[in-house]
């Protein structure tokens, strides 16, 4: 088996599904008392969610660049980065470990492709959802259409992500805000929703949606294991 680094923290709410997540898929792969052989790097949310906010990304990457050198150092086999709006910075962070680095949009692609989806709506942070990083991506290597929300719907997303969900807090209130959101993707034509924010998982499971949906944390989670047991 081998060893997976992830880079956590963002936030460990997140982080922490992240390691059930892959745990039990390595039991259901191989045994009742298996579990997954992997180093986490967690970091301090706080100054990363103040540089994001004030635009200073180059604070943000080295902190991650320092990451992933620390898994590398110790032994991990890729990085596995659990936030997807830092993957803004992937190429740095990639380069900066030196490791096999398991991009989050590509398993989301490749279920999205396999299910026979071509427009797809993206939920997520406004960083996710505004810039191109993560449907840049989706676009060029996967050939999916990526609809978001209009701007005051992104605002809301955002808003429950930042002062909700990445604090533990889940409330039906915003449940019922997302609902509402992914409605107006499903009537803008978008055939299934991505759970682009890995704490959506908190908030949103498949029977809360009218769309099919696709869960960024989960498919990462299950590309982890797939490099670590292929």
């Amino acid at each position: 088996m081998r060893t997976i680094g992830l880079i956590g923290g963002m936030s460990w709410e997140s982080s922490a599904e992240y390691y059930r997540l892959i745990n039990q898929q390595v039991r259901a792969r191989l045994g009742p008392l298996r579990s997954a052989q992997l180093l986490m790097m967690s970091v301090d949310f706080g100054p990363i969610e103040a540089a994001q906010h004030a635009g200073r990304w180059d604070d943000t990457a080295l902190i991650l660049e320092d990451a992933a050198r620390r898994l590398q150092a110790g032994g991990a086999d890729c990085v596995v980065l659990c936030t997807n709006t830092m993957h803004k910075l992937a190429d740095r962070i990639a380069a900066a470990g030196g490791l096999p680095f398991l991009h989050i949009a590509d398993p989301v692609g490749a279920a999205a492709r396999a299910q026979g989806f071509a427009t797809v709506g993206l939920l997520g942070t406004a960083f996710t959802m505004e810039q191109d990083f993560m449907r840049g991506r989706l676009r060029d290597a996967h050939g999916l259409q990526v609809l978001v929300p209009d701007a005051d719907e992104r605002a809301a997303v955002h808003r429950i992500i930042y002062d909700e969900l990445c604090t533990g807090v889940v409330r039906d209130a915003s449940r019922a805000v997302y609902q509402r959101v992914i409605d107006q993707l499903a009537a803008r034509g978008a055939q299934a929703v991505i759970l682009g924010c890995t704490e959506i998982t908190l908030l949103i499971q498949p029977e809360h949606s009218s769309l099919p949906t696709l869960d960024t944390t989960v498919l990462h989670a299950q590309a982890a294991v797939d490099f670590a047991l292929g």
